[in-house]
């Protein structure tokens, strides 16, 4: 069985990636700060709440709780969505945006290592608005910067753990419809956590470090 653990599991995306694995029988933690009902009515093996990704001792805490348990999967999927424009720029705002969304995926992998091994994946959930050769829009500064340096992120640690045989993908869900979004988007989170699960399957060393887009494209740095 495979021990797959999600961030952000409470709702949204991350909710459904815990639906979607736990019904073809994968080993789901979910981990997230606060539990929904849903994810409480959902059955996963294991839910693991107070866990904030902008911590160091909550990482080191969810490390402890999670010593000598083997990760197949780990799914960095929490998040946080604040626009700005340069005419209303929230520094905090922003600076948060980066701690959560850049530097919580590298925590929380860092603080796991020791739960994975040869043959483990690792997915950051990211969005195609950190690609620099994409943006053709401006605006939304501190959510594309923390996108484009969690992309940065990825890469280094595909880099780093190659020698392990840990592949690394870097994975735009798409404009998913989900509360964060204030409900706007073009598909729904069940369609999208099908989608990345896909690409969480094909995920090979051959391909770690890619960005790519739920549907399978190839996306630009």
């Amino acid at each position: 069985m495979t021990n797959t653990l999600i961030t952000g599991a409470n709702r949204g995306i991350g909710l459904e990636l815990c639906r979607q694995l736990l019904t073809r029988g994968q080993h789901v933690i979910a981990v997230c700060r606060n539990s929904s009902a849903e994810l409480d009515d959902l059955g996963a093996h294991q839910v693991i709440t107070d866990m904030d990704v902008g911590s160091d001792e909550s990482a080191a805490q969810l490390a402890g709780r999670l010593a000598g348990v083997k990760l197949d999967w780990l799914i960095n999927n929490a998040g946080i969505l604040s626009n700005q424009s340069l005419d209303s720029l929230d520094f905090e705002a922003m600076e948060q945006q980066y701690r959560i969304n850049a530097l919580g995926p590298l925590r929380v992998t860092a603080a796991l290592l020791a739960n994975m091994g040869a043959g483990s994946k690792v997915g950051i959930i990211t969005s195609r608005m950190g690609s620099i050769e994409d943006n053709t829009s401006g605006g939304s500064y501190g959510y594309r910067m923390s996108k484009a340096a969690v992309n940065m992120a990825g890469a280094s640690l595909a880099s780093d753990l190659r020698d392990r045989s840990i592949a690394v993908a870097l994975l735009h869900p798409g404009y998913v419809m989900t509360d964060m979004t204030g409900g706007k988007g073009l598909i729904t989170a069940e369609q999208s956590a099908r989608g990345l699960i896909q690409r969480m399957d094909e995920l090979d060393m051959s391909t770690s470090g890619g960005f790519w887009h739920a549907e399978g494209e190839r996306l630009p740095w």
